[in-house]
């Protein structure tokens, strides 16, 4: 009988879940080698799916590296795994036939993962916290060293891997971007790499991604005399991943690197407040459209120096940085400003003015923008969202369904692309206003279409928000975001978003869903997305500049509330 109750408990323990009945320990361990995990995302409520090594003589009681590998377009997490591996596809092995199966390789001392990441659909919103998710699910299941996480990718991925570094330095320990996809104004953060070791690779007859994208970026980087490495392969085309992954190569360049996590000199450039923090610096207010950039480093135990740029307020999170002695004064000298002064944890520094600096610390103004308030149009799909059209007005049948197929239409980030991008593998919910339950408006960013008269959610708000378009304006289209109870509102007044707009460059995401991370905090227009009468940013108090007040009132069509 306990025999029998122990292999009942062992059946039901979660992974990595460890109990002890009459002395014997129960445990279910997973095997070493390649195989695939999931984890729960909020996003849209699935499993999601990531491939991991473990190595041979893993063990649960030893903190291990951690190396991440994003994939490309085209490709899937278990491909993913066996390129970082150094493994393409057999001769004439088509990628549906190498994914449904991993070779033997050879073994490695780290953990290594690959996320599914919805498929084809790049590296950004909701697909950047699919990984983020992946990695806190790994560090719940594994024992993962903090200063030894590494990240690389190919062509998407490798674009990705850029993208993820630039913006949230402090947690890679060193980048590897093979052939990286990227977009050129990624430069603007190129600063942000200061501590971060990277090492490009590219072959010179790259048909898909132009060898001038790394050529760039080295260029930036050793300008700055940052850690940078270049492997250009003459006569390579877009399969430079097979060089770059040769025989382990990867993990032996990892191996030399760590991270710190107090350096002396820090540097942070951001264009959003979701990525206002890196290392012991921390950016508490600026324009995101003009971005800002602080330079601090230690000269001396206690001794800072800090030059900032379009910047209003700052902290220093100074607790455990070594030079840093709690007991002793602190000597900081802000844009030649010189601070004499003690703290215990960290130092606060706000502007009261445009060129004076005081010591004491900035707190946002309730509609003020700050992280998970700040726009643009794209973050209100960056996380869980969902779809809401409107049936207040008791619309005929006809009517109903030409709303419910524009939020439809909206809402089908899994459209098919053909054989090779596939479907993004994504699946927001659609509601019409009167099924919306109150958890919904706790828990969800609202996509909204129509306006006060026709949809109930819009009208329940309409108080609140800054414009509204008149129903009867059918050749016009209105979209803007907004922050209510902290959570994102973005509505879409007349004609979609998506009318007459084309995409251009790497083609990620299908069309409506694309154009969002093109669009700024507003968007008006007529006749076609391509027309567009007035667009730009709310200020830094979510009000309309006056410009934009002047073109959105003449148009006859738009009330500014």
């Amino acid at each position: 009988m306990i025999l029998q109750i122990k292999s009942i408990l062992y059946c039901l323990l979660p992974v990595g879940m460890i109990v002890f009945l009459n002395g014997i320990c129960l445990g279910q361990k997973l095997p070493a080698g390649p195989q695939v995990l999931s984890f729960f995302s909020n996003t849209d409520d699935t499993e999601q799916p990531y491939a991991i090594y473990l190595p041979k003589k893993f063990s649960g009681k030893k903190k291990y590296p951690l190396v991440i590998m994003l994939h490309g377009a085209g490709s899937n997490h278990r491909l993913a795994l066996r390129r970082v591996f150094g493994k393409s596809n057999a001769a004439g092995e088509t990628d549906v036939e190498a994914s449904l199966y991993f070779p033997e390789w050879q073994d490695v001392n780290y953990i290594v993962a690959a996320p599914y990441a919805r498929g084809t659909a790049g590296y950004q919103g909701f697909v950047e916290k699919d990984v983020y998710d992946m990695l806190d699910d790994i560090k719940r299941r594994f024992r993962v060293d903090e200063n030894r996480i590494y990240l690389t990718g190919l062509s998407m991925g490798g674009g990705g891997t850029l993208s993820l570094g630039l913006r949230r330095p402090d947690i890679w320990a060193a980048l590897a971007p093979v052939c990286p996809a990227t977009p050129d104004s990624d430069t603007r953060l190129a600063d942000n790499l200061l501590n971060v070791p990277v090492h490009f690779f590219h072959g010179d007859a790259d048909q898909a991604v132009p060898v001038k994208i790394s050529r760039e970026w080295v260029k930036h980087l050793k300008e700055r005399e940052f850690a940078v490495e270049y492997a250009e392969y003459p006569g390579v085309a877009h399969n430079s991943w097979e060089k770059a992954y040769e025989n382990g190569f990867i993990f032996k360049w990892f191996d030399q690197f760590r991270r710190n996590p107090y350096p002396d000199r820090a540097r942070l450039t951001t264009y959003q407040y979701k990525y206002n923090r890196a290392y012991w610096l921390q950016i508490n207010k600026f324009t995101p459209e003009v971005g800002a950039s602080i330079d601090a480093r230690f000269t001396g135990n206690n001794q800072i120096v800090v030059h900032t740029l379009r910047l209003q307020a700052f902290t220093l999170q100074l607790k455990n940085h070594p030079k840093f002695n709690p007991s002793k004064p602190l000597r900081i000298l802000v844009d030649g400003q010189k601070f004499h002064f003690s703290v215990k944890e960290a130092a606060y520094f706000s502007k009261k003015d445009s060129a004076t600096w005081e010591n004491f610390p900035y707190r946002a103004a309730k509609n003020a923008k700050q992280p998970g308030a700040e726009g643009p149009i794209g973050e209100a799909f960056a996380s869980r969202h969902i779809y809401v059209y409107g049936t207040m007005d008791n619309p005929t049948p006809e009517v109903l369904k030409a709303r419910m197929d524009t939020a439809l239409r909206a809402a089908d980030w899994s459209v098919d692309r053909g054989a090779f991008l596939g479907r993004v593998k994504f699946y927001p919910r659609v509601l019409a206003d009167k099924d919306v339950r109150p958890s919904d408006l706790e828990s969800s960013n609202l996509i909204l279409f129509g306006n006060k008269e026709t949809n109930s959610i819009i009208a329940k708000y309409s108080d609140h928000l800054p414009l509204e378009m008149d129903s009867k304006a059918t050749d016009y289209g209105l979209f803007y975001v907004f922050p209510i109870d902290k959570r994102y509102v973005a509505v879409s007044s007349g004609l979609p978003w998506w009318t007459g707009a084309e995409i251009t460059g790497w083609r990620f995401l299908p069309p409506a869903q694309g154009l969002l991370s093109t669009y700024k905090d507003f968007l008006f227009f007529k006749g076609s997305a391509k027309d567009v009468l007035a667009e730009g940013y709310f200020d830094d108090n979510w009000r309309l500049p006056e410009s934009a007040v002047t073109v959105l009132k003449k148009s006859g069509v738009i009330n500014c509330n």
